[in-house]
């Protein structure tokens, strides 16, 4: 069974999706003196793998937070699914799936206890056995989490993720660490997530990663924007790059170092 079997065998309900799906106007987020996001603007459509890019620091995981209703900005507005996650919190994490940098279970904790765990959770959710299949998770049901691979780990985050059937799944620096193998094998679900009718936010700082799965990129440095666009135009677009340069031997990774006069730090 592929990851897009599983959507089509979720719980039925029939939300209307808005496009666009997400909209970000004008956010400001501050830690004391420290300024994480500042102007920030944005919008993610329907069925995109949404890139949000940077260095550490950058301010891509406190915007994601604020998506998702873990913290209040101080300034602008934002709406995800049609809802303010200021004041809709409850009734959007029903209809999100999240998976964060520091995502984690208990050591003991068997896989299909964690898929049942979080099913429990909602009101309706998607078969786990589906799951299970779904994300090559089959024969390590009864493994505990502390004895799972880095890639076996991240497949299960994504299946937890996904245990209430979301329209919108947010993924913050989900191949950190993973070997090349694992990392490549995971791009491949995220592709899944998309084909399976899911739109993804995904976090990252590796430009490599984002060209390769985004359809559209935000670029992010020091908590501003300045950047967004597909990688392809983001690279072609870029007067700064050498015109030999451009196209598949340029990278986002030159835009970034063209666009802020450093490169990226991981």
């Amino acid at each position: 069974m592929k990851a897009t079997d599983v959507t089509s065998s979720a719980a039925g309900r029939a939300f209307p999706v808005a496009s666009p799906v997400v909209v970000v106007r004008n956010l400001r987020k501050t830690y004391g003196a420290v300024v994480a996001v500042e102007n920030l603007s944005f919008a993610i459509e329907v069925g995109e793998i949404f890139g949000i890019v940077g260095p550490n620091g950058a301010g891509k995981t406190t915007t994601v937070e604020c998506l998702i209703g873990l913290r209040s900005p101080e300034g602008g507005s934002l709406r995800v699914l049609g809802l303010d996650p200021r004041t809709q919190g409850r009734e959007l994490r029903r209809r999100i799936g999240v998976q964060l940098q520091q995502a984690a279970l208990p050591d003991d904790m068997k896989v299909w206890e964690a898929l049942s765990l979080f099913a429990s959770l909602y009101p309706r959710s998607v078969d786990r056995e589906l799951l299970l299949d779904a994300w090559g998770l089959r024969e390590k049901r009864n493994a505990r989490f502390a004895t799972l691979s880095g890639g076996q780990k991240q497949r299960l985050f994504i299946a937890l993720s996904l245990v209430n059937d979301p329209e919108l799944v947010v993924l913050d620096e989900l191949t950190t660490g993973l070997d090349p193998q694992a990392r490549r094998g995971t791009w491949e679900m995220i592709v899944g997530l998309r084909d399976a009718g899911k739109t993804v936010v995904l976090v990252t700082h590796s430009m490599e990663e984002a060209q390769k799965l985004c359809s559209r990129v935000a670029i992010i440095d020091g908590g501003r924007l300045i950047a967004l666009d597909t990688p392809q135009r983001l690279v072609n677009g870029l007067e700064a790059i050498p015109a030999n340069l451009r196209g598949e031997q340029a990278s986002l990774e030159d835009v970034f170092l063209a666009l802020t006069g450093h490169e990226m730090r991981a």
